[in-house]
């Protein structure tokens, strides 16, 4: 047997430079690159390897690690998880500050590879810096963490042992069903060991990404079910998405006159002015698709794992009779709502469901223009809100309506937290797919410029521009990739909306009893000791600037619409400044979210939200 010796590094690196995926006969080699931050627990480990063995992976230099894994999860969700980046950090707070976005992957079903530096494994010397000492258990250290937001973890202790945990993590990325955040704990001095590898090891491996077609019975099973009833809707998920299943989905819809409601990560999976399209669902859902799914008798999931605000926390689907039916390659959300399961590949599920169908000759039963009637009044609806002036300034709902007359069609808007999603959920109008990139299966707020890089890396192949729309309270969280997105020539275009502070939980708070307390950007009020002054002025596009980006400041409509055709012709990474009124985005629409109100309070809001909560849950579903 031929071997070669390398370190562990060495030869992890060139591992992961041999490894491809293949679906429908399409081979793309699996990992562009990878990004790191290096410490004393990489630099001469991983380090040495991506300097002076790299082969065609390319090292992109984070400048904080909870960003780069955003960036790696929004380049995987750009590119239907069929390319990824791996990340490599030190020990202790590097490879701590990767786990939020390793968490955030992970609910989002988005490969990332994690590759953070460990203690030694020899324990010499002992403590060594940044370790952390758990007295009860030595073995214990701060790369544990991953275990809880990780699809696989493993830590390599022996240079041998990186044989098999490879294999096993490659398994985990490519696996649609399992995938998610991988993390490969690597102590520092086994990354420096040599050990002489098999040749093999190091062949070109092409990991095979097959579809995966339910089973005959759960098929026939749920073209019964559908048969049976009269008022189907769509719900149609993230899964769609990444199976290409697109087509299938339309040509599905189209043929059985079923209306297809998104959820955020399946948003764009047709274009909003399909006669089918209601449109977004649940808490931040029109009015179209949440009547819809009121009266539902059966809804059909489609990639979606029904998260609470999808399913208006259980309350969206009110008819006493509805079934579910739901098309996804993982059991645990084929299983949801106690539905027929058909699980597998959801392009394979459409296409056999839709011949069961028409052997029987089903169709649904709505009135001929109850769908379209309900469509046109929620148009009128956005044009409403995309055209609502306020004396006070600019209106949050104008502004996404300035931007979207504005930009190209082809344009992908990325975001992540606060009240932006809601609006854009509701309002905003994708005619092609992927042009709509939400994170918020996790809803984490500093996703957004991040994943704007992420996202632009991914779409500078088809010449795409990549727009994070982001509000303050975000932005001050992690924007630090913008300096990346400089650094590496990729441009981003940043909108960012200052309500001066964190607005959509400010909302939250106000709708349930509160008088607002601790989520606006105001200086201390010496009389009260409170937040209640006056709000901080702060100079974002001066910051932007500072930062080597361009910048400007739009303080009405038309310098908004000005800014963003300047910001096109810019050749670098952009920021937009754009003053917004507090509050003034969308809320409800026929639609609920359980939060929670306490129980007892010296407030009698906080107790009469506390009663209308109660009679919310008796109307919301238990299973």
């Amino acid at each position: 047997m031929t071997t070669i010796r390398l370190t562990m590094a060495q030869a992890l690196v060139r591992f992961l430079d041999a490894q491809y995926v293949s679906i429908d006969g399409e081979e793309t080699k699996f990992l562009r690159g990878v990004m790191g931050i290096f410490g004393h627990g990489n630099v001469t480990g991983i380090g040495e390897a991506l300097e002076y063995s790299p082969g065609e992976l390319t090292l992109i230099q984070g400048k904080n690690e909870q960003g780069m894994v955003h960036a790696a999860a929004a380049f995987a969700k750009q590119n239907n998880r069929t390319q990824i980046y791996a990340c490599t950090s030190s020990i202790g707070p590097g490879a701590l500050n990767m786990v939020t976005a390793a968490a955030t992957a992970t609910v989002n079903r988005i490969p990332v590879l994690l590759l953070p530096g460990d203690n030694f494994a020899s324990r010499q010397p002992d403590p060594v810096l940044q370790q952390l000492e758990v007295a009860a258990d030595y073995t214990v250290s701060a790369t544990d963490s991953f275990k809880a937001v990780s699809k696989y973890w493993d830590r390599v202790v022996r240079p041998e042992q990186l044989m098999s945990a490879a294999l096993q993590a490659m398994r985990v990325l490519t696996d649609p069903a399992e995938t998610g955040a991988v993390t490969l704990a690597l102590p520092q001095d086994v990354q420096t060991e040599a050990y002489d590898y098999p040749e093999a090891f190091f062949c070109k491996r092409v990991h095979y990404i097959d579809r995966r077609p339910p089973a005959p019975e759960a098929v026939q099973r749920a073209a019964a079910l559908l048969g049976s009833k009269k008022r189907p809707l769509i719900i149609a998920g993230g899964g769609v998405l990444y199976a290409s299943a697109v087509g299938e989905l339309r040509e599905f819809a189209e043929t059985f006159g079923i209306p297809v409601a998104e959820t955020q990560a399946g948003k764009s999976v047709l274009p909003w002015n399909h006669p089918l399209n209601v449109g977004a669902v649940g808490v931040t859902g029109t009015l179209a698709a949440n009547r819809l799914a009121k009266e539902a008798d059966v809804i059909i999931g489609v990639g979606t794992r029904y998260s609470d605000f999808t399913t208006s926390s259980k309350s969206a689907f009110a008819n006493e009779d509805v079934h579910f039916i739901n098309i996804n390659v993982s059991t645990l959300d084929a299983a949801k709502w106690g539905g027929a399961a058909l699980t597998g590949d959801a392009k394979a599920g459409l296409r056999l469901l839709a011949e069961a169908l028409r052997v029987s000759g089903y169709a649904s039963s709505y009135a001929d223009d109850e769908i379209a009637v309900l469509k046109k009044e929620w148009d009128a609806e956005v044009d409403r809100l995309f055209a609502l002036e306020d004396d006070r300034g600019l209106a949050q709902t104008r502004v996404l309506g300035v931007i979207q007359q504005t930009i190209d069609p082809s344009a992908v808007i990325v975001c992540a937290a606060g009240s932006l999603p809601g609006d854009l959920h509701r309002l905003w109008r994708p005619v092609e797919p992927k042009t709509y990139h939400m994170e918020y299966g996790f809803s984490c707020m500093g996703y957004e410029v991040s994943g704007a890089f992420g996202a632009a890396l991914a779409a500078r192949k088809e010449g795409r521009d990549v727009y994070a729309i982001v509000g303050d309270g975000s932005y001050f969280m992690l924007h630090s990739e913008l300096i990346t997105s400089l650094q590496e020539g990729v441009k981003i275009t940043i909108l960012l909306l200052d309500n001066h502070g964190f607005q959509c939980i400010h909302n939250l708070q106000r709708g349930h009893g509160s008088e607002g307390f601790g989520n606006e950007f105001r200086y201390r009020d010496a009389s009260t000791g409170r937040l209640t002054g006056s709000y901080m002025p702060i100079d974002f596009a001066a910051h932007a600037r500072s930062l080597g980006a361009a910048a400007y400041k739009a303080n009405s409509a038309e310098e908004l619409e000005q800014a963003l055709i300047q910001a096109k012709r810019e050749q670098r990474s952009t920021l937009i400044e754009i003053p917004v009124v507090p509050g003034t985005n969308t809320d409800g629409y026929e639609s609920w979210w359980n939060v929670g109100v306490p129980e007892t309070s010296v407030s009698d809001k906080v107790l009469k939200a506390h009663e209308v909560m109660k009679q919310q849950i008796r109307s919301a579903r238990t299973i």
